[in-house]
């Protein structure tokens, strides 16, 4: 009898342990990896750069706001605080209904300062907001 059980451990160790319940483990972590990674999905902003030969056609039919580079947001040939972007654009809108908005921004303006100006003109009523760089 001793002969037997030293036989069956020695059996055992030279079988090893049974790696099936590991690999099951690692295909279900290999498919829950690949299922997640089908879902992320990064959102981006798609900016149609115009011409400047459009830009001169269209100046006329929109209504413009500049940023410059520290901040500082004009409205022809005005120096304006963001809280008088809307007032502005509803006062160039009542004169010209069909007119955009167009942000024109230097490179290097404060993303900040431009995202609060296109606020503005939604609340102003305007949805044709263009953007544009110096």
């Amino acid at each position: 009898m001793r002969l037997r059980r030293r036989r069956s451990q020695a059996e055992i160790s030279t079988h090893g342990i049974d790696l099936a319940p590991m690999l099951d483990f690692c295909i279900n972590l290999l498919i829950f990896f690949i299922i997640t990674a089908v879902f992320v999905h990064t959102s981006g902003l798609i900016v149609n750069r115009q011409t400047d030969v459009q830009q001169q056609e269209e100046k006329s039919k929109t209504i413009q706001v500049e940023i410059n580079s520290n901040g500082e947001i004009w409205m022809g040939n005005r120096l304006i605080d963001v809280r008088a972007v809307r007032a502005n654009v509803e006062r160039m809108h009542a004169t010209n209904p069909d007119a955009g908005v167009l942000i024109v921004a230097e490179g290097d303006a404060p993303t900040g300062v431009l995202v609060q100006v296109a606020d503005q003109a939604r609340q102003a009523g305007i949805y044709n907001i263009s953007f544009a760089t110096r």
